[in-house]
């Protein structure tokens, strides 16, 4: 090129584009996510220092609805289910890890037996609530005959106080379990094959092989599971409204639900006193993920 000729100049865009083009997609997104979920939670912890019946004036009240909380043995109920619910739903994950260990297998109608244990994923909640309230009714529900086929008076599960948060945890599980069977499915195509050649030379065989090899692999599946199975378990709303609406008594209450009977069903239209139960709900699922993340990161360290 001779000494005449000059360089030609680009744009300020095209000497960029690499480095814009990611976010011109992601753009969109962001602002949708920062309008519906970000600026909501904002909002509702401002809300819950007003007392507020989503119409009329807000009256600032400061903290006393918290105040209120802390003597509201409803409140208490809903906490303590919310635990119950976490603890229980947890089983989600080793179970969705065995199925997909059985599932990953060569045999004769392995393809049936996918779409059946997949077939629970696919349907919606108030589906499964309908089906396991027909489950659990004494008159006619296959818990009834199968008392009754022992002698045995059925029991009315989702009648008992002590019984009903259990019957409706069990029913959310059946979708969980099939939702966790498919993300270790998944983790499972991407086992590396050297390695398990490698542990079978070092005779690693069944639970060995489990434990020191094919589990570590599954680390990402894995946290994907207990991170989605704790937002289910915290979260958890569709089952309890479809099943039992917070009863017998409220006894069935979880903080979802009772945020929103306090807030918007007939009993309530009190806006600040729900937008501090959903305070303390998204507190909880905070502490729970940054844990979570945390626990991810010095894993990414390591």
């Amino acid at each position: 090129m001779s000494s005449t000729e000059t360089v030609p100049s680009y744009s300020w865009w095209k000497r960029n584009r690499m480095a814009l083009s990611p976010w011109l997609f992601l753009v969109p997104g962001l602002l949708f996510f920062s309008v519906y979920v970000i600026a909501p939670i904002f909002q509702s912890i401002l809300y819950s220092f007003y007392e507020w019946d989503g119409l009329g004036e807000k009256i600032w009240i400061g903290t006393r609805n918290y105040e209120e909380l802390l003597d509201d043995d409803r409140f208490y109920t809903s906490l303590k289910n919310n635990v119950i619910w976490l603890v229980l739903y947890m089983l989600a994950v080793p179970i969705g890890l065995g199925i997909a260990l059985f599932l990953n297998q060569t045999v004769t109608g392995i393809r049936l037996y996918k779409s059946l244990f997949f077939f629970p994923f696919v349907i919606s909640q108030v589906v499964v609530g309908l089906i396991f309230g027909w489950f659990y009714n004494p008159s006619f529900g296959i818990v009834g005959k199968v008392w009754e086929f022992f002698g045995a008076t059925p029991p009315s599960i989702l009648g008992d106080e002590t019984l009903v948060t259990y019957g409706i945890i069990a029913a959310g599980l059946w979708p969980q379990i099939a939702y966790c069977m498919i993300l270790y499915l998944t983790g499972l195509n991407n086992v590396s094959p050297d390695q398990i050649e490698a542990g079978r030379l070092d005779n690693a065989r069944g639970w060995k092989m489990l434990w020191y090899i094919i589990i570590p692999q599954l680390k990402p599946a894995t946290f994907i599971a207990v991170v989605v199975t704790v937002i289910g378990a915290l979260r958890s709303f569709d089952l309890v409204a479809i099943m039992t609406q917070g009863g017998p008594y409220g006894s069935s209450n979880v903080l979802a639900y009772y945020m929103f009977e306090t807030a918007l069903s007939e009993y309530g239209y009190r806006m600040g006193y729900g937008s501090a139960i959903a305070t303390v709900l998204f507190l909880i699922m905070l502490v729970y993920i940054s844990y979570f993340l945390w626990r991810m990161y010095q894993d990414e360290q390591q």
